[in-house]
């Protein structure tokens, strides 16, 4: 029987699909067999040995199958063709930093003249062009939406992939049938650690890649990272604020026009990624002064003498990260603009009020994405990670309202940094999803300051 496509959304079945019945954290699969079916099924896949009785199903083969995550992975390669074997795959993981070295990889290869396609968290971008799809908005696509993709840049005369690979998306197999010639280690700091359930499972799940790639790229300043690659049977490259693929970075080919110490050496890691690939850094590291940040990160508005930063940065380090960067740039005040998202770690909550609160002169605290917790409680989490330092602070519940406090609060010379949302472009309230920029509304916010 011809098979056309695989998934484990039932409402994505087509006629001549599989359907992984696949139990999920907030929903089983068994429940939406009825509706795969209906919707044109073949074939149900299940991962558990339990009667599932399909009395009403007539002409449908049940497979049970030990890891339907797995399976999915695998079968999701062989129906796109595993593309992936047909390109250089280069991964890139890491608490903090994933987009900017994935763009920074992918732009420097277009610089040499190669065809070069970026995957992660802003989306598909192809040659520096960005590609809108249909594709769940995720750091790490799950593997049906990966592979065809996959062949879609393979068929568009692609040659290299640089796609970010999430802890979440190492643990849950979306890469495990795709061949990874360079993995990437930045950093490993706060996040995830309660949906993996533990810092533990968290490092481990990075460390899955230490045996998914053909060659390592380490950040040697990071501990972690080191320890991660302990023993590795492969060729490790290291990179840090001074080197880059193993070799001292000569004074006069340092990429100093990039904003923050933390972007210069996202681009010594993109430096050794070229190396291995095959150019010398001699030959790549004066392309870094051509290097464009992606949306989102340390994106700059100005009016007049009042700058904005608009960046992503939601975890203690990468704040603490682009406030000292923003402080070394700063000749008055730094005024941050911050919340926490509800739904993920609580426990990086106080640490980034405390961040903030050590780092800037005034601090606006305010929502992010609130999901379905109180944003009142979150906040009053932040608040409590903040001992000296409270008298600089305030609370703001309405984002939109933060912003425009402090932009209007800045003088000539101030620094406005708005942090944890970058280029998103929606806030999740509740099971609301609502249309918000944060670019926008600085952007207004100066407009009407100028006015």
């Amino acid at each position: 029987m011809p098979i056309y496509g695989i998934t484990e959304r039932s409402g994505k079945v087509k006629d001549g699909f599989i359907f992984v019945a696949r139990k999920g954290a907030r929903d089983d699969g068994i429940l939406h067999v009825q509706e795969a079916i209906e919707r044109g099924a073949v074939a149900i896949v299940i991962d558990r040995n339990e009667n599932v009785n399909f009395d009403s199903i007539q002409d449908i083969t049940l497979i049970t199958v030990p890891d339907g995550r797995k399976f999915i992975s695998h079968a999701s390669a062989k129906l796109a063709g595993n593309p992936s074997e047909s390109m250089t795959i280069i991964a890139v993981t890491g608490t903090n930093g994933k987009t900017t070295v994935t763009h920074f990889i992918g732009q420097l290869l277009t610089m040499l003249g190669e065809q070069a396609a970026v995957i992660g968290t802003t989306g598909l971008f192809m040659n520096g062009r960005k590609v809108f799809l249909d594709v769940p908005e995720m750091t790490t696509l799950p593997a049906e939406f990966l592979h065809p993709l996959l062949k879609q840049c393979l068929d568009a005369g692609m040659k290299y992939i640089v796609m970010e690979a999430s802890s979440l998306g190492l643990s849950t197999s979306r890469l495990d049938h795709c061949k990874i010639d360079i993995g990437v280690f930045l950093n490993i700091g706060v996040d995830h650690y309660e949906e993996h359930g533990s810092k533990e499972a968290y490092i481990a799940a990075k460390k899955r890649l230490t045996t998914m790639a053909k060659n390592l790229v380490v950040n040697g300043d990071d501990l972690q990272c080191v320890q991660m690659i302990d023993g590795a049977d492969r060729p490790v490259h290291f990179f840090n604020e001074l080197m880059a693929a193993g070799r001292v970075v000569p004074c006069h080919l340092y990429p100093t026009l990039l904003p923050g110490k933390h972007n210069r050496l996202n681009a010594l890691a993109a430096i050794t990624v070229l190396n291995i690939l095959g150019w010398n850094h001699c030959e790549t590291l004066p392309l870094c002064d051509e290097l464009v940040l992606p949306e989102g990160r340390l994106q700059m508005l100005r009016e007049g003498e009042v700058v904005v930063f608009i960046d992503y940065a939601h975890t203690p380090d990468a704040l603490q990260t682009v406030l000292t960067s923003l402080l070394d740039e700063s000749t008055g005040e730094l005024i941050t603009v911050f919340g926490c998202g509800g739904n993920r770690d609580r426990g990086k909550r106080p640490q980034m009020g405390r961040v903030a609160a050590t780092y800037s002169t005034k601090v606006i605290i305010t929502s992010d994405n609130p999901r379905n917790e109180e944003p009142s409680s979150i906040i009053e989490e932040i608040l409590n990670g903040i001992g000296y330092g409270k008298e600089k602070v305030i609370v703001e519940m309405d984002r939109r309202a933060a912003i425009e406090k402090a932009v209007s609060q800045a003088k000539a010379g101030d620094i406005v940094l708005i942090a944890g949302k970058g280029h998103e472009k929606t806030q999740q309230i509740g099971q609301e999803l609502l249309t918000f920029s944060d670019y926008e509304v600085a952007k207004a916010a100066l407009c009407n300051k100028k006015i």
